[in-house]
């Protein structure tokens, strides 16, 4: 199926941004759970933790794994590392696709399966890509183009990472038609395609091309993904304007962080906050 083209602007990132108001409390400000992070890849738990909290929830709840806990606490603090009720689900950023690559991936591979238990919201990132099409509940995937190629490879679709650069366009929609989730490719120019819509946003900042950088979108999509839950579970294209929210704020808040110059993930996860509320006054 062949979508219309929406152009992602600040005005239509905006609306999915939900301001608290004086009747709210930490819980029904959603609550996020993030399974991020490994042994090989420990600032990833860092990084989507720190981004979420910037971006505005009301609680992020990190499912601790060895010394990674004492990392996240190390930059932020009010995070949560015990289990319990979430309102949407980070998952696998950090973590090798590989499940017996070190121990702590193989122990994140077995939490995965506490996704199934809290049927709500969930955004599929790095190492757990392999489960899209396989959950009950709304479901985003945020794959560069040679992780979309080995996807879909994976199910029978020939293609490689080249030909997916070459036309993002045609292989986002293709990918939501096979995968049946929404699927968020990244890349200069970043889609977002379910089976009904297919929204561009705008060129990104190279400057964005930096270790890190994939967490920190993952991050600020699980704060937006936790906080709309609601609207997503009773609009089913919610999760795909959500999803591109997320990465219109991150390119915003790594121009922002930029100036024009070099930036790290961490210099944009600074920059959100103000970002966002830039974003509220067009509301």
């Amino acid at each position: 199926m062949t979508r219309t083209v929406k152009k992602w602007s600040a005005r239509d990132a905006a609306k999915c941004i939900i301001s608290p108001s004086d009747l709210d409390h930490k819980y029904s400000r959603g609550v996020l759970g993030l399974i991020t992070g490994s042994a090989q890849f420990p600032g990833a738990a860092v990084l989507t933790t720190a981004a979420a909290s910037a971006t505005g929830v009301g609680m992020v709840r990190f499912h601790s794994s060895s010394g990674l806990a004492h990392l996240v606490l190390h930059t932020t603090p009010s995070a949560v590392v015990q289990p319990g009720k979430v309102a949407a689900w980070l998952v696998g950023s950090g973590i090798s696709a590989k499940k017996y690559s070190d121990f702590t991936t193989w122990l994140r591979h077995r939490w995965f399966k506490l996704i199934r238990l809290q049927s709500v919201p969930t955004i599929l990132d790095a190492g757990a890509l392999s489960l899209a099409g396989s959950l009950e509940q709304p479901t985003v995937i945020t794959p560069h183009s040679g992780e979309l190629a080995t996807l879909l490879s994976a199910r029978g679709v020939q293609v490689t990472a080249e030909a997916i650069e070459g036309d993002p366009k045609k292989w986002v929609q293709n990918a939501a038609d096979t995968l049946g989730v929404t699927v968020l490719l990244k890349g200069a120019t970043t889609y977002v395609a379910n089976d009904e819509v297919l929204i561009q946003l705008p060129v990104a900042t190279p400057w964005l091309a930096t270790a890190g950088s994939g967490d920190v979108l993952a991050g600020i999509m699980g704060a937006l993904v936790a906080t709309n839950a609601i609207e997503i579970l009773n609009d089913y294209n919610h999760l795909a304007y959500v999803a591109a929210s997320a990465a219109f704020i991150h390119n915003q808040a790594a121009e922002k962080a930029s100036a024009g110059g070099p930036i790290n993930a961490e210099a944009i996860i600074v920059a959100i906050p103000e970002t966002v509320a830039k974003l509220l006054k067009r509301q």
